[in-house]
């Protein structure tokens, strides 16, 4: 299932109380629970004036309707392709075996 990281521009988001992020943590799942279990919210980064999700989804067409049904900005979706991380940098070692 692809995997996308959704931009939501929202000024002032870093400056969110946690009462305000509880309410639209608990307006996003009310929403993914209406659209059912093909969609899913993995977590999200809160950053000065924006919102970056990760969602596990068929389509982006998914993510924008959860976006419009539960009034979230839905600025930029991007598809995953490849994740990496420091281990990437790693040399993969080939094991060859000896036969007979």
């Amino acid at each position: 299932m692809p995997k996308y990281v959704i931009e939501r521009e929202i000024p002032g988001a870093g400056d969110l109380s946690v009462d305000q992020l509880q309410a639209i943590s608990q307006k996003s799942c009310e929403v993914l629970r209406g659209l059912g279990p093909q969609i899913q919210w993995v977590h999200s980064y809160v950053t000065g004036d924006k919102v970056y999700c990760v969602y596990i989804a068929p389509s982006e067409d998914l993510i924008r309707k959860h976006a419009s049904q539960g009034g979230f900005p839905a600025n930029r979706i991007s598809e995953v392709k490849t994740v990496i991380d420091p281990t990437t940098s790693e040399e993969k070692k080939v094991k060859v075996g000896k036969s007979g």
